[in-house]
């Protein structure tokens, strides 16, 4: 069997892309809602609500499954990765106490991890049978 070897350019245009499509989605989902909302007992929630995240994981799958299923799992992980956390950044750095940084290394390694096993789940789902291999056997 035969592997094909890795594709750089392709992984490369994959990555980018994912990543512009990961900041674009951020800045549609989330980067208008900078106000956290006060509950009547003093508690403060947000900025942002769950709607708004399903929101930008369910934008973010479609692009993700497209290069995943096309075998660009190496660019679809790092772009997606890079985007989220890069938006994050951009997004939270006006922060005074400087723990936006937590924050940010939160959704770093949460994106890397779920787009990673989905991106697993994808290629692994849409591998093609061997010639000659009988389902069942």
């Amino acid at each position: 069997m035969r592997k094909r070897p890795l594709r750089p350019v392709p992984q490369l245009l994959a990555s980018l892309v994912l990543a512009g499509v990961s900041m674009a989605a951020w800045a549609a989902w989330l980067g208008w809602d900078q106000h956290y909302d006060v509950q009547p007992d003093g508690t403060s929630t947000g900025p942002y609500e769950a709607w708004q995240v399903i929101g930008l994981v369910l934008t973010l799958l479609v692009p993700v499954y497209w290069a995943a299923s096309r075998r660009y799992v190496a660019g679809a992980v790092l772009g997606t990765t890079a985007g989220l956390t890069i938006a994050a950044y951009l997004d939270w750095s006006d922060d005074s106490t400087g723990q936006f940084m937590v924050g940010v290394g939160m959704v770093m390694m949460g994106s890397f991890a779920v787009t990673a096993t989905a991106c697993a789940a994808i290629a692994s789902a849409r591998r093609p049978l061997s010639p000659g291999a009988r389902i069942g056997s």
